[in-house]
């Protein structure tokens, strides 16, 4: 195996020092040559195209070892299974098609879950209780309901888990939150966050599932429906039954930003209206296109829409009544442009970390919250799914934080939980 293709030992220290929002100090036991903690063994669940990068990802990572891989298809977990074993010129990797014999494994320390949001809950909630430490993708669940149930289980098991908002650990992102914080641009007036619209699907013809493909393993939670050729790919993201679409699966990236930049719209009450477009036909039932608006308590304005509505470029962007900056992944603006040399006051500073994974992987060993907690991962999933409730209730919702449910709404509240298909539950 080629070594210069790995994150070597000395260069993950280095990085993941970076990651630190206060120095501390780390006792030599912990990464010691021969110490037990210095290598974190891995399982990846779902090998789509997220899972497929985590798997290969974390294999070119030295003191982290993947010693299992998993998916529904067969076929996917063999081809990531070979993959693995040609690059570490080891033999150590087992595939599977069902997640539950990952998680009965006491050699693997953690997982990533990068299975179809349906899935989320149920697999985040077990592997907390196997013991096993999480790396989650987004959004962290399909639900309100479920993503309280996971915060549970994570903090009740004393679990590390990292969200796959890796937006966190990008400088441009964490700079614009911290102007916005420092008061940099003054008093924020407004936040705008565009992200890609959904799409409409056809009615493919129902068959039977491939050979190799478990399709109940895949269904999982979700209701028995007939398999097709478009659903269990790239498709899902765009059906109710496993994803709230693109407002939710995509809109969590920039609405986790907007509300590490102004906290206050998770907190309190607020009030969130809407219209969205959806498909008039087809198997995808998610909202194409959305404009939405969510206020704060003090008057501010969160406006979150597809990138395709006005003014609502890819990203976010905070305005205050002194400037404003924008920011999106590969790029950072801001008027003034002198914003951008700012440091920003020591007492405001926001987490450290260089590179997400590698702070999951020092999060596991010294047992510090990573970069993206599941309380951010769920709010940021929280108001993505409100806004995608009040688009189609067509009607002004007010939420409350406190209690995690709309005031005096029976209809609203009731969308924020579904139920699971037998035998799974959460």
């Amino acid at each position: 195996m080629d070594r210069k293709n790995r994150i070597s030992r000395r260069s993950f220290l280095t990085a993941t020092a970076s990651t630190l929002a206060m120095p501390y100090i780390v006792p030599s036991k912990v990464f010691g040559k021969e110490a037990p903690s210095n290598r974190v063994t891995l399982g990846i669940i779902g090998l789509g195209d997220r899972g497929n990068y985590h798997a290969r990802s974390f294999s070119k990572i030295d003191n982290a070892e993947v010693l299992a891989v998993c998916d529904p298809f067969k076929s996917y977990g063999l081809n990531v299974q070979k993959t693995i074993h040609q690059w570490t010129g080891q033999k150590s990797c087992m595939a599977y098609q069902d997640f539950r014999h990952v998680l009965e494994r006491k050699d693997i320390d953690a997982v990533v879950i990068a299975s179809p949001e349906n899935w989320h809950a149920v697999q985040t909630i077990m592997a907390a209780a196997s013991g096993k430490d999480i790396y989650c993708e987004k959004a962290i669940s399909l639900t309100v309901k479920e993503g309280i149930a996971m915060c549970d289980a994570v903090r009740r098991n004393g679990r590390i888990l990292q969200v796959g908002t890796q937006q966190r650990s990008d400088s441009n992102f964490r700079l614009a939150c911290e102007l916005a914080r420092n008061g940099y641009l003054g008093e924020i007036k407004e936040v705008r966050v565009g992200v890609p619209g959904g799409r409409a699907l056809p009615n493919p013809v129902p068959k039977a599932p491939p050979a190799d493909l478990d399709y109940d393993i895949w269904l999982g939670p979700a209701p028995k429906t007939p398999y097709n050729d478009l659903k269990c790919r790239f498709n899902w993201y765009f059906m109710s039954d496993y994803c709230a679409g693109w407002i939710q699966s995509w809109g969590v990236h920039h609405c986790d930003i907007a509300l590490w930049g102004v906290p206050e719209f998770a907190e309190g009450k607020v009030t969130v209206e809407g219209t969205a477009e959806f498909p008039n036909d087809g198997m995808a039932d998610t909202s194409i296109s959305w404009q939405t608006k969510i206020t704060s308590q003090s008057g501010k304005v969160f406006s979150f829409a597809s990138n395709n509505t006005p003014g609502h470029g890819q990203g976010c962007r905070f305005i205050g009544d002194k400037g404003w900056v924008h920011v999106r992944r590969g790029g950072i603006s801001a008027e003034p442009k002198s914003l951008l040399s700012v440091i920003a006051k020591p007492e405001e500073r926001l987490y450290r970390s260089a590179h997400h994974q590698l702070n999951f992987l020092e999060c596991v060993r010294t047992r510090r919250d990573p970069a993206a907690p599941i309380e951010a991962g769920h709010k940021a999933t929280a108001i993505s799914l409100i806004a995608d409730i009040a688009t189609r209730l067509e009607r002004k919702l007010t939420w409350d934080w406190s209690k995690q449910q709309f005031e005096e709404d029976k209809a609203a509240n009731r969308m924020l939980s579904r139920p699971m298909r037998a035998p799974w539950q959460i």
